[in-house]
């Protein structure tokens, strides 16, 4: 079955891709951190208020850890510090857990401090409070802790020896070990500097010697810097069962097998979009066959290099598109209005790649919808 659509720079033949199959015995294990489904038809401003499709919401997480993904809850894929406040992220945290609690599921929650506006008069006390006010919400809600990067600690930090500090402090007081979150300026320019320096390198030494400092405290460390060779190099000087949960949307395939050295689990934003796929793919890997886990995700890789192109924080706007074109939700509309925030023509090549990537469930009702947004944007499709 194909439908064509007429798409700015040219005819597209969606065709139908193969049905999406749950996991089995992965030998990775895999988060994929979720979007969040905004209420269309709330009495709210979307650039001032926050609403939510529960209902929505709560399925497409249903439709995740029924392919085998573990959720990371609350994440900057759920458009945290991006529309998505402090209440709101944590009413999500509970609904969400307690779905996954009742069915045995995955499930690891994003803990942060962006209830605390970074300014001059905050202090370090005053980020270690915060991070232990979400930490101590998250798992009394029964979800293991995601430590989330902090922009109020990137701006009230003047050296490593704060963060050091800080994530002692905090690490100490959690019922369960942690996965750290390293998240680069490309994702959020405020967090520019974390770790205490400009340069990666140089902050990768201070978070090897917190983790190492704090090694039972911590079950992992996600780095989202869109370079292969630092996580490898990150990964190799691990403590010893502390893991490495690739957060590189642009070299995910490669990661996850990993080499004679070791591999990287995930945790991934772009395993929203194409999670039928990467669950096919996990499934080869664990077979052993890495000819066809290479075959299954190689197409997948340009799809997720254009959505996670620069401005990188933007990569929300083409998650949500797909999973309006898919079904996951019945409109295009996104908290904070950012369903604005790529072009045209970005979203003109989701579809193109999205389609080679055997991403398309079924082609009409993708037709009919990418028709419908690129009309509200003047464009004949």
């Amino acid at each position: 079955m194909s439908t064509r659509l007429d798409l700015p720079g040219g005819v597209v033949e969606l065709r139908a891709g193969p049905a999406s199959a749950g996991g089995g015995d992965w030998t990775r294990t895999a988060y994929a951190a979720a979007h969040v489904v905004a209420d269309p038809l709330a009495e709210a401003d979307p650039w001032v208020d926050v609403a939510v499709d529960w209902d929505r919401t709560l399925a497409f997480r249903e439709h995740l850890w029924g392919l085998g993904f573990g959720v990371a809850e609350a994440m900057d894929t759920a458009q945290r510090g991006m529309g998505l406040d402090w209440p709101t992220s944590l009413d999500l945290i509970r609904r969400s857990t307690e779905l996954a609690r009742g069915h045995g599921h995955l499930i690891a929650s994003g803990a942060g401090t962006d209830h605390l506006a970074p300014g001059p008069d905050v202090t370090i006390d005053d980020v270690i409070r915060a991070y232990e006010e979400q930490c101590e919400a998250v798992e009394a809600a029964g979800s293991r802790v995601i430590l989330m990067a902090s922009r109020a600690l990137a701006a009230a930090a003047t050296g490593p020896e704060d963060y050091a500090r800080v994530y002692a402090r905090v690490l100490s007081g959690l019922e369960q070990p942690a996965i750290l979150h390293w998240l680069g300026e490309m994702f959020d320019p405020a967090l520019k500097g974390y770790w205490g320096s400009d340069d990666h390198m140089a902050a990768m030494e201070t978070c090897l010697s917190v983790i190492a400092d704090n090694a039972d405290k911590v079950d992992g460390i996600k780095i989202s810097l869109l370079s292969a060779e630092k996580e490898i190099a990150m990964r190799r000087r691990l403590p010893d069962g502390v893991l490495m949960y690739t957060g590189d949307d642009f070299n995910y395939p490669d990661l996850i097998e990993g080499d004679a050295e070791g591999h990287s689990h995930a945790l991934l934003g772009i395993f929203d979009p194409i999670a039928g796929v990467a669950a096919k793919a996990l499934s080869e890997l664990a077979r052993g066959d890495t000819q066809a886990y290479h075959a299954t995700f190689a197409p997948t890789v340009p799809l997720s290099r254009h959505i996670f192109r620069a401005p990188t924080r933007f990569y929300k706007t083409g998650v949500v598109f797909l999973a309006y074109l898919n079904g996951h939700q019945d409109h295009f509309t996104m908290i904070g209005g950012q369903e604005s925030a790529r072009s045209t023509l970005h979203l003109a090549e989701i579809v193109r790649l999205a389609n080679e990537a055997g991403l398309i469930v079924d082609p009409d009702r993708a037709a009919a919808r990418a028709r419908a947004v690129f009309a509200a944007r003047g464009v004949a499709a």
